[in-house]
């Protein structure tokens, strides 16, 4: 928290998630507004992946979803350029990477400042990329975690909204371990999206 002014969505916030696979953490995100526990509403569901488990649970719950192909990303500033697009017009307040694996562009992150959120699965700065969970055993680290931030043009580097740590238990599984910090995102990430809601939280 500083003393600038924070950015303040209407009430409920208006989301768009984007997802490339299970779609575990949007799941956690609709059961947390289901719950009452978090005042957004989803108006778009994005895959960059058209094979994502994720996409048939958000059109279950009867989301609109939009769906690109890995050969659209040949061209990724056309991608978000369609993806602004259709955010704007369904007055996106805050866009949600949950499990997103293309890197978004200037085009998106010009338009949303600061309202493009990522969840990372370890302490940034450390661990960056694709496969944060391994890099932080294969380290033999006693501590690793998650962290939530707003994405910026370097990879992983956006400014850190959030971080809870996860010990390394001595002796576990790397999929243990997954499972464990699966579980503090599903955790925490309504909850620091609960307080963008209220305008709680500040960059900078």
């Amino acid at each position: 928290m500083t003393d600038r002014q924070a950015y303040k969505p209407a009430v409920p916030m208006r989301i768009a998630i984007f997802i490339s696979g299970t779609g575990t953490n949007m799941v956690a995100i609709i059961n947390a507004i289901k719950a009452g526990e978090l005042d957004a509403s989803i108006e778009l569901v994005v895959s960059s992946n058209s094979k994502a488990k994720g996409i048939k649970r958000a059109q279950e719950e009867g989301l609109d979803t939009l769906v690109f192909e890995i050969a659209d990303y040949a061209n990724p500033e056309a991608v978000d350029a369609r993806l602004v697009s259709e955010l704007q017009a369904r007055g996106i307040d805050y866009v949600v990477m949950a499990g997103y694996m293309r890197k978004v562009t200037p085009v998106l992150l010009e338009t949303f400042p600061n309202r493009v959120v990522n969840l990372h699965p370890a302490l940034l700065p450390k661990h960056r990329g694709a496969h944060a969970i391994q890099d932080a055993f294969d380290a033999g680290d006693e501590v690793t975690g998650i962290t939530i931030h707003f994405a910026n043009e370097e990879y992983d580097k956006g400014p850190i909204i959030f971080q809870h740590e996860v010990p390394i238990v001595p002796g576990e599984t790397v999929d243990e371990l997954e499972t464990r910090i699966h579980a503090a995102e599903h955790e925490y990430y309504p909850k620091v999206l609960q307080q963008l809601a209220h305008g709680n939280i500040v960059c900078g």
